[in-house]
């Protein structure tokens, strides 16, 4: 099944009741809240969509399956980029530097990990510490040598920021493509293989 579905899209209507009956408390607890949960790369079975359960604390992270009947909102990593931070900490205020740099170069960007969480859920998901995560729609290929022009710019904030490039055959990170090394590390739905060109299909796995 090809879900409409992309890797960190936020999503509503996942209840305790649709967790497996050994899935941790917490999980539980952090649905029954009515948080969203996060799509994630792999694969489910018609009908459904896989999805992480997000806990207060970083290595509280579940994997599971949602019932696409049961969603009843989505958001996207690009529907937050024009939302304002309420709040004053390093990620979020690299994201205010960051967005009319992105906006300008005219690319399709959207904000990932805990900062969009966030910004989509209302509930306090960073700290002081938190890396800012960002998503960048790539159909087409991103030359390395603007790829490592837009690496320095993001280097140039007060927060660590990883850019994932999501191509049509997978994601890759920009600090990769950016870099050095001829082949890169491609994830997809299935597997994660390393690749030349990130924009064309290959069958290689990793070992």
């Amino acid at each position: 099944m090809v879900s409409t579905f992309l890797a960190h899209d936020l999503l509503w209507g996942m209840t305790p009741a649709l967790l497996p009956a050994d899935a941790p408390a917490w999980a539980s607890e952090a649905l029954g809240l009515g948080q969203p949960v996060v799509v994630r790369r792999a694969l489910a079975p018609a009908g459904w969509v896989a999805v992480g359960v997000r806990g207060r604390a970083r290595e509280q992270r579940y994997a599971a399956s949602m019932p696409l009947a049961a969603i009843q909102r989505r958001v996207r990593p690009e529907d937050l980029c024009h939302v304002e931070p309420p709040r004053e900490l390093p990620a979020l205020q690299a994201l205010s530097r960051l967005r009319p740099l992105l906006n300008a170069w005219g690319w399709t960007w959207g904000i990932g990990g805990s900062a969009g969480f966030e910004l989509a859920s209302g509930i306090e998901a960073l700290h002081g510490r938190s890396d800012l995560d960002l998503i960048l729609r790539t159909p087409q290929p991103l030359e390395r040598q603007r790829a490592r022009a837009l690496l320095a710019e993001l280097d140039d904030s007060v927060c660590q920021v990883d850019m994932q490039l999501q191509t049509p055959f997978g994601a890759v990170a920009l600090r990769e493509w950016a870099g050095p090394s001829r082949r890169v590390l491609l994830k997809d739905d299935v597997q994660a293989r390393l690749v030349d060109n990130p924009w064309q299909p290959s069958l290689e796995r990793v070992a």
